[in-house]
């Protein structure tokens, strides 16, 4: 991408940005030049810290992200079901997975679908 020569704003929001854009008009200062792909290759140089390049870098940030407390590893456990082919027992396995304990229960109808329909319009 070839320079790109900064305009001047002759109604710019401060006092030294306006002085600056008048002295550029006139053509007592030159406007200054942007060079998009060199500014882009000079921050690259600055994106990778000196730390990084080494390979230091990993090690710190492993010991910076370490957990501070051990936890436990969990184990594995296998389950298989014995096929039976008879669909009773299905019926029995839905009906004890569904009565747990630690499931919440709801009984959602139309009704209160409609309710909550009714309560989440936007009332003008």
């Amino acid at each position: 991408m070839p320079d790109e020569e900064v305009k001047p704003n002759l109604e710019a929001s401060t006092q030294d940005a306006q002085l600056a854009a008048e002295s550029i008009a006139s053509g007592e200062e030159k406007a200054p030049t942007v060079d998009f792909d060199a500014d882009y290759a000079a921050a690259q140089q600055f994106s990778v810290s000196e730390v990084d390049r080494t390979g230091k870098g990993a090690a710190a940030a492993e010991a910076a992200t370490a957990p501070n407390q051990k936890t436990s590893q969990p184990q594995e456990t296998k389950t298989q079901a014995q096929s039976t082919g008879n669909p009773d027992d299905f019926l029995e396995l839905a009906k004890e997975v569904g009565n747990s304990p630690s499931d919440s229960v709801s009984n959602v109808n139309d009704d209160l679908v409609e309710q909550a329909l009714e309560k989440g319009e936007r009332k003008n």
